[in-house]
């Protein structure tokens, strides 16, 4: 099974990190807004409502992910690669800045044997 997103080691290591100081439920989303940019950003459950256009693309160390439906239609045919990198400094909603990291979002393209197994 072709996965949507996927998670590197160091992202993985920061969700521990933020499960263990905020708790399991906490969710992703990726937006194509101004203020929090085009990357994922890590939310407590009920912080930031899902709706009908959000795309659910996954789990990434037990955390849904989910992308604004437009940024999905530029997305889908790329498998989304979700690390995390050293970043002080503000400027984010996400849950890591206070960390001193924020995640990255990388994308890989699907072979085609991926996309016809996805069918689109």
């Amino acid at each position: 099974m072709v996965e949507k997103v996927v998670a590197t080691p160091a992202a993985l290591e920061l969700i521990e990190l933020l499960k263990a100081k905020h708790g399991p439920n906490l969710i992703f989303h990726q937006s194509g807004g101004c203020c929090d940019n085009s990357a994922a950003n890590c939310y407590l459950e009920g912080e930031l409502t899902i709706g009908a256009q959000d795309v659910y693309l996954g789990d990434v160390g037990g955390v849904p992910f989910y992308i604004g439906k437009a940024q999905y239609e530029t997305w889908k045919h790329t498998q989304i690669i979700l690390d995390a990198i050293d970043a002080w400094g503000g400027g984010t909603f996400s849950l890591e800045g206070p960390e001193g990291k924020a995640f990255q979002s990388r994308a890989r393209v699907f072979t085609e044997e991926e996309i016809k197994e996805l069918g689109f």
